[in-house]
């Protein structure tokens, strides 16, 4: 996630003799902005390196971790049983696939894994668009989870109290921050306003920034990084095909704690996995580390 204008700043503000230590896992999604740092130094070998192989976030045995080392050789991962912590569901089209996960949302997977689907369940999508994207199903989610309670509306879109929605600029007034999930605590439809909760913390919202805010029972896998989940749904379907990449499954695999569900075509399943490619990220900064005065 550190890019490489980021860690230009930290390093400049390094003292000399201060150690630093980075922590990551290579095979997710790089970082938003430029350059690719993380790769590119453990690629130029000038820096010493320790991979960590103990698996802490799911229990030994969970097919979680079995099918991201799948997926990591290129392989299919293979849908487990009943009493399984991960598990594929074949539909015949998107449209069909946004049914299934609203079904396991907010009654297959509360009924049998005792969980929360409001604060224990993350639906993570390729895209926003499409019947499988992230919009669709924040549509779907949110009237099958919370469609009572006041109301308010602004540029297409409803906030009901009680929502879960997430902040998608950082505010360094308020200390919220892009990616932060909260609750909807009040709703003042005349007024415009908003209050959210973030853990112990209420932030207020005019109406000049609500913008900032957006429904997150469906959210991107970009948006996930960082984050973990006791559940993960995840829609896997062709029309989200120009973002089918190994390292953002990968990444919406490793989010889930207890259990991942994919749901969808296996072609797009597949596509996925096998798709390595990666967008050339050229910041010069693995050949600068290589250099004899690196």
């Amino acid at each position: 996630m550190l890019d490489i204008q980021l860690a230009y700043s930290l390093l400049r503000a390094v003292p000399l003799g201060m150690r630093l230590v980075l922590v990551g896992d290579v095979d997710q999604l790089p970082s938003v902005g430029p350059g690719n740092v993380l790769r590119d130094i453990i690629e130029s070998q000038r820096v010493p390196v320790t991979a960590l192989t103990e698996i802490f976030r799911q229990d030994e045995g969970s097919l979680i971790v079995e099918a991201a080392h799948s997926m990591l050789r290129g392989e299919v991962p293979r849908s487990g049983d009943d009493g399984s912590d991960f598990f594929f569901i074949e539909t015949a089209d998107s449209k069909k696939t946004r049914e299934v996960i609203r079904e396991l949302v907010t009654r297959r997977i509360p009924q049998a894994f005792d969980l929360d689907p409001l604060t224990d369940i993350q639906v993570l999508c390729p895209m926003y668009r499409g019947d499988a994207g992230a919009d669709a199903l924040n549509h779907d989610l949110q009237g099958e989870i919370n469609s009572q309670g006041p109301t308010l509306e602004r540029s297409g879109r409803t906030f009901v109290r009680g929502d879960k929605v997430m902040q998608i600029r950082n505010d360094y007034e308020t200390d919220v921050f892009n990616g932060d999930i909260g609750k909807i605590e009040v709703v003042e439809p005349s007024q415009g306003r908003l209050t959210v909760r973030f853990g112990n913390r209420l932030i207020e919202y005019g109406p000049g920034e609500l913008d900032q805010i957006v429904l997150a029972y469906a959210i991107s896998v970009h948006r996930s990084q960082g984050s973990e989940y006791p559940a993960v749904v995840i829609p896997m379907a062709t029309e989200h095909f120009m973002m089918l990449r190994r390292n953002l499954l990968y990444t919406a695999i490793t989010r889930g704690r207890r259990l991942v569900v994919l749901v969808g075509s296996p072609k797009a399943f597949a596509i996925a996995v096998r798709n390595n490619q990666e967008a050339s990220r050229n910041s010069l900064l693995d050949q600068k580390l290589r250099l004899p005065d690196a």
